[in-house]
């Protein structure tokens, strides 16, 4: 077992015995290494003024992933590459995304230029990404400029991230591997601190067996949600158990009939395996969050937290996911949509941990949507989801499964929707009319700041309507401003 967590940082290895459960990268920089240049903003991953780059060895090359390190726990550094704003210049020399931004006057009163300089970096190192504004964009949409400097911002990415990559950390790239790649062991991590720990497992035996004895600790793994708790609730976390050592954990791949998924699977991980299944099911992914927040958040965590608004819940329960657990030596599947019981409660026993998650294929008769409604459509937390998967014979629907997001306490199918679906004919508007009618039986919304209940009501009812109209042969782009359906959406990175 190992009492200190080992990163690297300006090509040295540092090494922390005294790192306290609750502490963020944040923290860290700005407190114990007076290093200010990151930024603090809005303290919950919204703004992108405190992005770090984190880099890992990943199929044998080196990548580098943007991080909101207001959220991020000191601990989760393990065994990789902090890169910071304060380390790019080099040799007198700005790096090139820092000239860019400079010749294209992309920084007005510069609070949030380091986040945007952070997230260019990441952008300048990403292999095979289209040359496009739409890139751009999609890249920094987690990094927010109050002086509405985003057009030379955007001329800036996209007169530098595009060309040959020559910078210090590509030219050391092979140590920077090396160095990384001696950091990594098979060595459990356990930091205590006053009276509780923070703990890093390395294999999923010892985290099952450490969380049995420590019901009472909160499981960690990407913290874009866990993170709130402190730096919003102001909650004391004593007991944390990371999960980013486990290796059995990690990626997702392709079974004959599906996606499995580890727990330490990022939404940007499994974004292609999701596009492969369905278009909708992409773009859903990138909608989720910010590039920052795709990078560290999983999909394991966001089911594991039980948000009722939560995105991926409502369109993996329509494609009939199984979730794994495990506690202690014993290990159960479960379908998700039996998973979610109340508000913030699910059914997951004391000590019990998410291991991974199944997601079946489309069979060729399955006819599949789904659609987000949020009031800003990118990061932005959802007003409703609905995630639809229909079981076509003869153009006639013999099965539905219906799920909607932000209409209840939990995730939840629309079972009077479904049964009253079956029969109905997409291509005949007059044969679902009963179908829009119960779902007023399946769902009684409350209002809040996002949407009123009427609302969300009425926009469930015409989320449902646009599924049938284009599943029923109406040609996509009539029904959609964004996101069109089409081919090359399921090879998008």
């Amino acid at each position: 077992m190992r009492s200190a967590i080992r990163f690297l940082h300006r090509g040295d290895v540092v090494e922390l015995c005294e790192v306290r459960p609750n502490e963020t990268v944040l923290d860290y920089l700005r407190l114990r290494r007076g290093l200010s240049g990151t930024k603090e903003g809005c303290g919950e991953g919204d703004c992108g003024a405190c992005t770090v780059a984190v880099g890992r060895v990943v199929e044998g090359r080196l990548v580098y992933q943007p991080v909101n390190s207001c959220i991020q726990f000191l601990g989760m550094l393990d065994g990789a590459e902090l890169v910071t704003v304060e380390d790019l210049a080099a040799d007198g020399k700005l790096h090139p995304v820092q000239q860019a931004m400079v010749d294209c006057h992309g920084s007005q009163c510069g609070f949030c230029t380091p986040g945007f300089i952070m997230s260019l970096f990441t952008l300048y190192h990403a292999p095979d990404v289209p040359a496009t504004r739409k890139t751009v964009t999609d890249w920094l949409a987690g990094n927010l400029c109050r002086c509405t400097g985003y057009r030379p911002i955007v001329a800036a990415a996209l007169g530098a991230c595009f060309e040959t990559i020559d910078d210090a950390f590509s030219r050391r790239a092979d140590e920077t591997m090396a160095a990384l790649t001696a950091l990594q062991d098979d060595m459990d991590v356990m930091i205590s601190s006053g009276d509780g720990f923070f703990a890093a497992p390395a294999s999923v035996d010892a985290l099952a067996v450490l969380y049995e004895q420590h019901p009472d600790a909160t499981i960690l793994a990407g913290a874009t949600d866990v993170g709130l708790w402190v730096t919003k609730q102001l909650r004391y976390l004593p007991k944390i158990i990371w999960i980013g050592r486990v290796a059995e954990l990690e990626g997702a791949e392709e079974t004959a009939g599906g996606v499995l998924m580890g727990a330490r699977a990022t939404f940007g991980d499994t974004h292609d395996f999701m596009a492969r299944i369905d278009p909708d099911l992409g773009e859903l992914w990138r909608r989720i969050g910010s590039r920052q927040v795709r990078a560290s958040g999983t999909v394991c965590g966001n089911i594991a937290n039980g948000s009722p608004i939560g995105d991926s819940p409502p369109a993996l329960i329509a494609l009939g996911a199984t979730l794994e657990l495990r506690k202690g030596a014993a290990a159960r599947t479960l379908p998700l949509d039996g998973f979610f019981l109340d508000y913030g409660k699910q059914d997951r026993e004391p000590g019990e941990i998410v291991t991974g998650l199944y997601v079946p294929r489309l069979d060729p008769n399955h006819a599949f949507r789904c659609f987000k409604i949020s009031k800003r459509f990118d990061q932005d937390i959802t007003a409703v989801l609905m995630a639809v998967r229909l079981t076509l014979v003869d153009g006639g629907v013999t099965e539905a499964r219906i799920a909607y997001g932000g209409m209840a306490p939990t995730p939840k199918r629309a079972e009077a929707t479904e049964i009253a679906l079956v029969g109905a004919r997409p291509d005949k508007p007059s044969t679902w009319a009963g179908a829009l009618k119960a779902l007023a039986e399946d769902f009684t919304p409350i209002g809040d700041m996002r949407a009123s209940e009427d609302y969300r009501q009425e926009v469930a009812r015409a989320l449902l309507a646009k599924a049938l109209v284009e599943i029923g042969g109406t040609p996509d782009e009539r029904t959609r401003i964004t996101g069109a359906r089409r081919e090359e959406a399921s090879h998008a990175a």
